[in-house]
């Protein structure tokens, strides 16, 4: 496979590289263009509250006691106050101290509540109670009331009221966050960058952060709002802004008094306070409608930052033979309230380089806990690899233990030396992030390159996985594609950085029978473009796709291999009887036509599969077997190997069947 090759320039014009192409399309859109007069009115009163106070010419604290409260005129449009100071000028120098006051606490805000709440959603425990739930505890009392106390000690200031303001509506960014995270950070597409080697801060910052700021936008605008407001209300008690600088509280304090006499001193204050949180909400709106491609299609470019992968720091001895993956005696348990409960027992799988292994079995036999032990993606600490081994062949030849390997250099092996294909593509792609930015942030994290050396091998890539038009798929998003494309997509995106095994967890499950077939068949065309060939893990329970594809099977029932055999001998004479379940349950041609006007039906296996908490003594399948004996439920059997074959068996009666 060819790792890297240069961009032409139509490549990189077509991957959205120039800006002023990327400012056109991204003003284009008519949702986005919604951004355009809030973000010119809120503009607009910030460059006024900048640079209106030196054209006025008037100094707001200057004092003409002859004009006091005087109505509008042509030396002072908006009148004069109490004291006879010009009320336009006051009014400016106030939108400095209101707007700063609010943005300020606003950024502070989101920066202490946005970094608690993702640190205490992402790892939880301890962290979450030292994050989340002390921070939780301030939203008890009302900001205003707080912010009244700790002025009152502290001492009224602009320095004071920011530094308030910001950690008392800090709680409220952490709780959003924290819900916002644990509502996606079990998601599939963030278990896919995950299976990339994405470290917990690229994992926090550029994949969650991304997919829950539109609630935090919208946060962001109501803390802007709610600051001016308890900003002026504290200056009008008193305990906010302290005089003679002018806040819109201040004037609005001074103009109460003399509402009678000159209502419109009372009228610009509010008048500038509601027009500026108005716009605000507007802008915040806009800008989560036009960024977030879940409601409307953005049309910008979001760079990733390039993570350099580390080297392996940890290695095993080299017991993996001729074997691309090598896993033996695999134990994966899980912690419950009730005690650990054993989700794999003893599970041993070998797999050849140019080899595709297919694991089959019923929900709850324990293949998919067997894929994400192999991968290092157990939820941790609630799973743990308890024993065996997972030695896993790295492109340098060396072997690494993957069960007793840290986290940094199972990060580093992730989406590098082993891949993985999720079930559902729409969900395990980035749903705010193209395609061409999301296969760069893969081969990025493992290799050391330039984006532009990325893109090309991301548009290789899509040309490898025969995705039409890949130019332009580039700078799509995963919600614009199809099934079958999507799925293509992720084998583009696992395959990019030439992996030595490739996991497939159900690769087709949710696609139609046509676009399975093609699927399946370019995974065996990707696998034997790899020079040394690729070894392929096929997680699936469709006993056709193991027929048509698989070199050989292994059966799993309740987190045990029950039976293991190549393709033929499997399917010819198979050795257990939960495996000849599991073929008299495949729809047979002669099935489809009706028996004296009746359809037969499809055979079933009765009962479950047992709880992993409640296994039963002796062998597991035996309660649901029609050849078990007592000897079957006295003793666990072991796996026999059948003569003159390389079957196994975990079954005591494997000759009799």
């Amino acid at each position: 496979m060819t790792v890297f090759s240069k961009a032409s320039p139509s490549d990189v014009q077509s991957s959205g590289a120039r800006p002023m192409t990327r400012l056109t399309n991204f003003w284009s859109d008519p949702r986005t263009r919604r951004i355009l007069p809030s973000a010119l009115v809120l503009g607009f009163l910030i460059l006024v509250a900048i640079a209106g106070p030196p054209l006025i010419g008037f100094d707001p604290l200057a004092m003409d006691m002859a004009g006091r409260l005087a109505g509008p005129s042509g030396a002072h449009w908006l009148g004069q106050d109490e004291f006879g100071r010009d009320v336009l000028s006051r009014l400016l120098y106030g939108a400095r101290t209101s707007l700063g006051v609010a943005f300020a606490t606003a950024i502070l805000a989101a920066a202490v509540g946005v970094a608690a709440g993702l640190i205490g959603g992402f790892f939880g425990g301890i962290a979450e109670v030292l994050t989340v739930r002390l921070s939780e505890a301030m939203l008890c009392f009302p900001p205003i009331l707080l912010a009244l106390l700790v002025v009152a000690f502290a001492g009224p200031g602009a320095g004071t009221l920011i530094v308030t303001l910001g950690l008392f509506y800090a709680p409220e960014f952490a709780r959003i966050t924290y819900g916002e995270v644990r509502a996606v950070q079990r998601k599939e597409f963030v278990e896919a960058m995950r299976a990339l080697g994405a470290g917990p801060v690229r994992l926090m910052g550029w994949t969650i952060l991304p997919n829950i700021s539109a609630p935090l936008f919208v946060q962001f605008a109501l803390v802007i709002a709610s600051a001016i407001v308890v900003e002026s209300g504290l200056s009008f008690l008193g305990l906010g802004i302290v005089p003679p600088t002018p806040s819109w509280g201040l004037m609005i304090r001074g103009a109460r008094s003399y509402l009678a006499l000159n209502p419109l001193g009372l009228f610009w204050p509010c008048l500038a306070l509601v027009a500026t949180m108005f716009t605000v909400y507007s802008l915040c709106d806009a800008i989560r409608d036009a960024f977030d491609p879940r409601t409307a299609r953005a049309g910008r470019t979001i760079r990733f930052r390039a993570v350099a992968g580390g080297k392996m720091a940890e290695s095993a001895p080299a017991a993996i033979g001729g074997n691309q993956l090598r896993v033996s005696d695999l134990v994966t348990r899980f912690a419950t309230p009730a005690g650990p409960i054993t989700a794999v027992d003893g599970v041993s799988i070998s797999l050849k380089p140019g080899e595709i292994v297919a694991v089959v079995g019923e929900s709850g036999s324990g293949k998919s806990v067997t894929s994400l032990s192999v991968m290092g993606l157990l939820p941790r600490p609630t799973a743990r690899i308890a024993g065996g081994s997972i030695l896993l062949r790295r492109h340098d030849g060396s072997a690494l233990d993957m069960a007793t390997a840290s986290s940094q250099v199972i990060r580093s092996v992730q989406g590098n030396d082993v891949a993985m294909i999720f079930q559902e593509p729409m969900t395990s792609l980035n749903p705010v992030y193209r395609i061409g930015d999301q296969i760069v942030e893969a081969v990025r994290a493992h290799r050391r390159c330039s984006r532009s050396e990325a893109l090309a091998l991301a548009l290789e890539m899509l040309r490898k996985v025969r995705i039409n038009e890949p130019e332009r798929r580039l700078k799509q998003y995963p919600h614009e594609l199809s099934g079958g494309m999507r799925q293509r997509v992720m084998i583009a995106m696992a395959l990019a950085c030439d992996p030595g095994v490739l996991i497939a967890d159900e690769p087709t499950t949710a696609l139609d029978v046509t676009i399975q077939a093609e699927i399946l068949k370019l995974i065996k065309q990707l696998q034997a473009e790899r020079m040394g060939g690729m070894g392929v893990l096929l997680i699936t329970h469709n006993m056709g796709i193991v027929a048509e594809v698989a070199d050989r099977v292994v059966v799993m029932y309740a987190g045990r291999v029950v039976e293991e055999a190549t393709t033929e001998e499997l399917f010819a004479r198979p050795r257990h009887p939960y495996t000849c379940s599991l073929m008299r349950c495949i729809p047979r041609p002669d099935q489809a036509q009706p028996e004296n006007g009746k359809r037969p039906r499809l055979s079933m296996i009765p009962g479950s599969v047992p709880s992993p908490a409640a296994m039963p003594a002796g062998c597991k399948f035996a309660d649901r077997c029609e050849l078990a004996i007592d000897a079957c439920r006295q003793s666990d059997p072991a796996l026999y190997q059948v003569d003159g074959s390389s079957q196994k068996s975990r079954c005591i009666r494997w000759s009799e069947l």
